[in-house]
């Protein structure tokens, strides 16, 4: 929308034929111009840039094909609203203004109305309901990390920051580790198929020319969401679902979630934190293994004191001092367990006893004949009430038909001509509502209760 700015007279004594203006009166002007100008308005668009304030603010763009205009939207006006974000299409009520200090003019916006989301933010989100329909978001598909990985094959651009991060963190947490590129484009045409044709080649080292790795690793830098659109491909989805290796995808910052990254079995939050998760610390490893090897010596020592000890009690029982009489305890013994095997074998089958009787008690009292004799008669009642119910509607309906056919009959034409009354009308039967209208026609007729006769006016 553009308009010409028109400044009061006394402003143009001010102009720079005259006095020198100050910027800030210049905004001020220009702002008073413009509220004065347009005051409310409507504008639809495509929001960018969004930016959410601790106060509750909302600070974005609003674009088209070609410009884009600076918006605002205090906390008191989103209360109702949709929840914005990038990508969305909605058309916006508010005010034009200038914000003086930088003398930026910008739409306060006041009312947003959702119109639906930008081609991008729809197609993502068709295709993430696409594949979480079919399960490849789900938890229990996600296969876990080895959890000492020594090679691991990494899908990303050679060039980028992502890879010389990665492989910073990694030569100082585990040298050891063997790492493998895949060196793919990651944004723009055809990159989505190099970086699935890579994943399936690390993921099938058959296909030839790849290692077979422990992990796979799919990552790049942050960016926007076109820059991150390869990794929303379903072609990529669906190479890191089918892969038999497991897959992190370290896509982009934290706050970045792709596509990719909801169907890997992990996702890092960056190309650094993919690293720290494929690398225990050696020290902390060293560490822990010295402590592993020192309790398993005490364990040991242990073990063998508790045996020797038990082998010294037992060479010295009565088992091997008097074995004749540890025979006679053991058999006596056993036949103290079979007297109780008997008595638990009575007790039990007097259980199971009460058990089947009480069983079919319950069964008799609860036989489908009689359960299906009182529902039979809870049906009958049923029937009769809606047979009876429906009698009454019927009833009062026809009751109000012929109410409104009484009164249709007495508010009706015919009783008004039946008390005396006519109607006249033209030559074409429309209704003449005054004598001046009759005696334009030439003929006319005059409809009374029992017939209607022809007429001519009076001049």
């Amino acid at each position: 929308m553009q308009s010409e700015l028109h400044f009061p007279e006394e402003n143009k004594r001010n102009s720079p034929s005259g006095k020198v203006w100050t910027v800030s009166r210049l905004n001020q002007e220009v702002r008073h111009c413009l509220e004065s100008r347009l005051g409310a308005i409507r504008v639809q668009g495509e929001i960018s840039n969004l930016r959410r304030q601790p106060s509750g603010h909302q600070y974005f763009s609003l674009k088209d094909e070609t410009c884009q205009v600076s918006c605002v939207m205090f906390r008191g006006s989103s209360a109702g609203g949709p929840s914005l974000s990038n990508g969305m299409e909605v058309e916006l009520s508010g005010e034009i203004s200038v914000y003086e200090p930088r003398g930026q003019y910008q739409i306060i916006a006041r009312r947003i109305q959702l119109r639906g989301a930008g081609e991008l933010e729809a197609q993502l989100r068709a295709l993430q309901e696409k594949l979480r329909a079919e399960g490849l978001f789900d938890q229990a598909r996600k296969k876990p990390l080895p959890s000492h990985p020594v090679r691991v094959g990494v899908v990303t651009s050679p060039a980028g920051a992502a890879i010389r991060d990665f492989l910073q963190i990694l030569n100082r947490r585990a040298p050891h580790i063997e790492i493998f590129i895949a060196p793919v484009r990651v944004q723009g045409r055809e990159s989505s198929q190099e970086i699935a044709a890579a994943v399936n080649r690390f993921a099938c080292p058959s296909l030839g020319g790849f290692p077979q790795v422990d992990v796979i690793v799919v990552t790049r830098g942050g960016g926007s969401l076109e820059d991150l659109w390869a990794f929303h491909e379903e072609v990529v989805a669906r190479a890191i679902a089918q892969s038999l290796v497991p897959v992190i995808s370290a896509v982009g910052h934290e706050v970045d979630i792709t596509t990719a990254d909801l169907v890997a079995d992990v996702r890092a939050p960056t190309p650094s934190a993919a690293a720290e998760i494929l690398s225990a610390d050696r020290a902390e490893t060293h560490k822990t293994l010295a402590l592993l090897v020192r309790r398993l010596g005490r364990d040991t020592a242990a073990k063998i004191r508790l045996a020797r000890a038990k082998l010294e009690q037992r060479t010295n029982s009565m088992v091997f001092q008097r074995p004749r009489r540890r025979i006679a305890d053991l058999r006596q013994w056993l036949d103290d367990l079979g007297e109780r095997r008997e008595l638990s074998m009575q007790s039990r089958l007097a259980l199971l006893k009460q058990a089947t009787h009480r069983a079919d008690s319950i069964l008799r009292a609860h036989s489908p004949a009689a359960r299906l004799a009182a529902l039979r008669e809870r049906l009958g009642g049923l029937r009769s009430r809606q047979l009876h119910a429906v009698d009454h509607i019927i009833a009062k309906r026809q009751q109000q038909h012929s109410s409104h056919l009484h009164t249709l009959e007495i508010l009706g034409p015919r009783q008004t001509l039946a008390r005396g009354f006519a109607i006249a009308l033209d030559p074409k039967r429309r209704p003449l509502t005054s004598a001046q209208a009759a005696a334009k026609e030439d003929e006319i007729l005059i409809l009374f209760a029992d017939g209607e006769i022809k007429t001519k006016p009076r001049p």
